[in-house]
């Protein structure tokens, strides 16, 4: 066992900062209990299990375990917790931001192994939320062996299996067309997408842009949660530009363009203003059925 004891130039709060990371309650590579996170990742040394807790307003207590335990405690471990964060410039520019960032400035912004985040915004794309959860706990148990430790915890996917997966276990789960081809895709380069976590910003998301299938809102999700780019916001998501609209502008419907219209004067930081406002649990008021859950045969 490894143990770290991490200082934070910012106050953090584990459990929110974290949530984003995590794939539901079901999410078989994590698991929290009151104030503790646990967390299986694969680092370059080998498979870990880590263990998260919230000592104080700054500090958060690490413990790895497994042959990556090293590494867990120094990269990852900091990088989930927000230690890369820098949130000092950001300035809020209206009242409903402003209230949100007093209200959760302990919410940082990630850094993690891309390939799993990219892994989880693909069965993202284009489904309801129960949907990708049920596809990620699904692929996880096909392709990842138990996390080191005895924890009860499943190590994310691995690319090699992800690939050979057959087209009909991907369909029973509903994972069809592009989504398939793309998740493919993806597993066909799980060394370069790890690469894209110590490249320049611009860089990384510019080669997410070149890979087919990757869209505006799945190389968001990846710069803003893996890379922990501020300024990384969810282009295309079903719900975002609703709750940007009726948060900065109090009009109930909003579509992609109205989005960016609204947070263009918080350019360099339009992911934090994402990343606060959902905190908050802005909603904006329902209209019609809602979006109905999809079955595959």
């Amino acid at each position: 066992m490894t143990v770290r004891r991490i200082e934070l130039e910012h106050p953090v709060d584990l459990r929110r900062t974290i949530f984003p990371l995590l794939r539901g309650t079901g999410d078989p590579t994590a698991r929290v209990e009151g104030g503790t996170v646990w967390r299986a990742v694969r680092t370059p040394d080998g498979p870990a299990t880590m263990k998260l807790r919230q000592a104080a307003i700054s500090t958060i207590e690490a413990e790895a375990w497994g042959p990556g335990a090293e590494h867990a405690v120094a990269v990852d471990a900091p990088g989930a917790v927000g230690s890369f964060d820098d949130p000092t410039s950001f300035v809020a520019r209206d009242r409903v931001v402003a209230q949100a960032l007093r209200d959760h400035r302990t919410v940082l912004l990630t850094r993690a192994d891309p390939f799993p985040v990219m892994v989880a915004a693909v069965l993202e794309q284009k489904v309801t939320g129960t949907e990708a959860r049920t596809a990620w706990r699904q692929v996880v148990r096909m392709t990842a062996d138990e996390a080191p430790g005895d924890h009860g915890l499943r190590l994310p996917p691995d690319a090699e299996r992800v690939a050979s997966i057959p087209s009909s276990e991907l369909t029973r789960l509903g994972v069809t067309g592009m989504r398939a081809t793309t998740l493919r895709e993806v597993a066909r380069h799980p060394g370069k997408i790890a690469a894209l976590a110590g490249a320049p910003l611009e860089e990384a998301r510019s080669w997410l842009r070149r890979l087919p299938g990757v869209g505006p809102w799945t190389e968001a999700e990846v710069a803003r949660l893996a890379l922990g780019d501020p300024d990384a916001v969810s282009v295309g998501d079903f719900h975002l530009p609703n709750i940007v609209a009726w948060a900065l502008a109090g009009e109930a419907r909003g579509t992609n363009d109205r989005m960016l219209e609204l947070l263009e004067p918080y350019r360099g930081q339009r992911g934090r203003v994402q990343v606060l406002l959902e905190a908050s649990g802005i909603t904006a008021p329902r209209f019609g059925p809602k979006r109905e859950r999809r079955t595959f045969v």
